[in-house]
């Protein structure tokens, strides 16, 4: 059963990171219900992984409110939108340490690579390479995308 309950958790995570993604590439912006689906959903999936309170809970919080707060700074700064920073706080709360740092890794590859298609698209269609607004959404969905699902896929193969 808890493996059950497992598996639909990592389902509907799934379902609410692909529609944050398309909702970025769409209209540059994540709902606040979806952050926080995902930051709320957290609790159950502390429970079904069978995390004890003290220390892993307590350190998951921690751990996610520090990368919460390093990227308030980069909202701060003007390189991320909210809606980027809150997803990036509320996949905290699900990823361990180790994972969590491999998917801020390939966020950042994927949305570099993302930004430098879109310069590419700007500066091929003869538009002035001003600023541009990138959907990081995609590249945070697709990086917890990978880092969630790796060992599934892992075992498949």
């Amino acid at each position: 059963m808890g493996a059950i309950f497992q598996a639909c958790l990592l389902g509907a995570l799934a379902l609410l990171l692909l529609s944050a993604g398309v909702e970025d590439v769409r209209f540059r912006t994540i709902a606040n219900a979806k952050n926080a689906a995902i930051a709320l959903a957290a609790p159950l999936w502390w429970w079904a992984s069978g995390m004890a309170l003290w220390p892993d809970v307590a350190v998951q919080i921690g751990c996610a409110a520090i990368v919460f707060a390093m990227f308030i700074g980069v909202f701060a700064a003007g390189a991320m939108g909210g809606g980027d920073v809150k997803l990036i706080g509320a996949l905290a709360l699900w990823l361990p340490l180790v994972p969590l740092l491999r998917m801020l890794v390939l966020m950042s590859l994927l949305g570099g690579a993302l930004t430098l298609a879109m310069l590419l698209t700007q500066w091929l269609r003869r538009r002035s390479v001003a600023a541009i607004e990138v959907p990081y959404g995609v590249a945070i969905t697709l990086g917890a995308g990978i880092v969630l699902y790796e060992p599934i896929l892992n075992r498949i193969g």
